[in-house]
Formats: structure tokens, C-alpha cells, sequence
């Protein structure tokens, strides 16, 4: 039986990477005067930009190691890396990741 530790730290990293994109997204609303306080839109996206490319590259890191891990063919983690560019796209990865998660634990 193949170890699961990998798959779960990808998922959770994935969660904490789509969480921080959707907050990026809505602090450069305000940053750019669409919605809120410019200037609070300025120091979140200052914040949260850096916490999102701290997790986008452990995102990365750990899909390299689920790839090598788990022999993923290369269509499914090119897959996975495209959709943390999408907003939503890396909580899809999750519910993915789950499955995995749960076939392992079967067999």
C-alpha cells in the first residue's frame, strides 16, 4: 500500500492555494478602486501576494513530488499545475485528490 501523506499535504496546499488566489483577486478589486478602500486594497494585496506565491510554489513542489510518487502521467499533473492558474481550479484538484486518497486506502 502506497503511503497517502503526499496526497493529503497536496490537498490542503491546493484548498489554502485556491483560497488565497479568490482573496488576491478581490484585494486587487479594491486596489484598483472597483470595490473598497484603495489603500487597504494596497497592503492586502501586498500580504496576500506574498502568502499566494508562498503557496503557489509549495503547490508546485508538491505536485512534483505526487507526480514522481504516485507515477502520475504527465497529461493529469500538466493538468493540475494549468488549473492553479484558474480561479476555483485547484479546489477541483482537491475533490481529485480525494479520490485518490480514498482508492489507496481501499486497496
Amino acid at each position: 500500500m502506497k503511503d497517502k501523506k503526499a496526497l493529503v499535504r497536496f490537498g490542503w496546499v491546493a484548498i489554502l492555494e485556491g483560497i488565497s488566489f479568490i482573496l488576491l483577486l478581490l484585494a486587487m478589486l479594491m486596489k484598483y478602486d472597483i470595490i473598497g478602500d484603495v489603500e487597504m486594497g494596497k497592503a492586502l494585496v501586498k500580504n496576500i501576494g506574498m502568502a499566494h506565491g508562498v503557496l503557489f510554489v509549495l503547490y508546485t513542489l508538491l505536485l512534483i513530488q505526487c507526480w514522481t510518487q504516485y507515477s502520475w502521467k504527465i497529461g493529469k499533473s500538466a493538468l493540475y499545475f494549468i488549473l492553479s492558474f484558474l480561479p476555483l481550479g485547484t479546489f477541483w484538484v482537491d475533490k481529485q485528490v480525494k479520490k485518490e486518497i480514498n482508492r489507496l486506502a481501499v486497496n
